[in-house]
């Protein structure tokens, strides 16, 4: 279904979580937390195509992906999960991702994509960072803007941390591959083919885990990046 040929679709769908996400967590909650994934997922994918371009690959540069315009970066499914995400509070979002030729990275094809992939995580943790200065420095809640900006930063370590999970097409995949590709150990060759399986996969790897774990009553997504994010969050915030 393509966005273009079905304006009145996705006008009565978006229609219906407008209404839905006001009357859940009002229009200074909805817009705070949409605003909040677009922040974070703007910084991410911006990061991933300038560490890129760093790297010797200007394929991202010249598709115009470094840059903070969140039009660039959007994709329309991911964007509808991210409507998902702040009205329900539940599911993933994703932008759209940046292209990279491995192969004219400088460091060679698994440790540069891994340094690319490292690039988003990163930059999300600077955002939070830079924020929590902010916070820190802020009298009080200043016209609510400290809840605000709160919001922002811990959904750039959540986004950080999820994307840090090391299953594809996360990020966290392609760093693994990275530091594997530095040691010449069996063992780590044999985690690596692993590893390279499971990317053949795509992203059905990941919709399995989330639905599996769903299913069997565990949010193992939940567990994993929930004490990391919320550590973080006290350290960098102060909250």
């Amino acid at each position: 279904m393509r966005l273009g040929r079905d304006k009145t679709f996705w006008i009565v769908v978006g229609g219906l979580f407008l209404l839905y996400g006001i009357f859940r967590l009002g229009v200074v909650g909805l817009l705070t937390t949409v605003g909040a994934l677009l922040v974070a997922i703007t910084v991410h994918e911006c990061a991933h195509a300038w560490a890129a371009e760093q790297l010797g690959d200007p394929t991202a540069r010249l598709m115009g992906r470094v840059s903070l315009n969140p039009l660039v970066h959007l994709d329309p499914m991911g964007t509808v999960m991210m409507a998902v995400t702040a009205v329900m509070g539940m599911g993933i979002g994703w932008g759209k991702p940046v292209p990279v030729s491995p192969h004219r990275l400088r460091y060679g094809p698994r440790l540069g994509n891994g340094i690319v992939a490292l690039a988003g995580p990163a930059a999300n943790l600077l955002t939070a960072l830079a924020l929590g200065l902010v916070l820190r420095l802020l009298p009080g809640s200043l016209f609510g803007v400290g809840g605000v900006l709160a919001t922002v930063a811990f959904t750039n370590i959540v986004i950080a941390m999820f994307n840090l999970l090391p299953i594809p097409p996360l990020d966290g995949h392609s760093v693994l591959l990275g530091l594997l590709s530095l040691s010449r150990s069996r063992i780590a060759w044999q985690v690596s083919q692993f590893m390279l399986t499971l990317q053949r996969q795509g992203p059905m790897v990941l919709i399995f885990v989330i639905i599996l774990t769903q299913l069997a009553g565990f949010n193992l997504i939940g567990w994993l990046i929930g004490p990391p994010t919320r550590l973080l969050f006290r350290i960098i915030a102060g909250i």
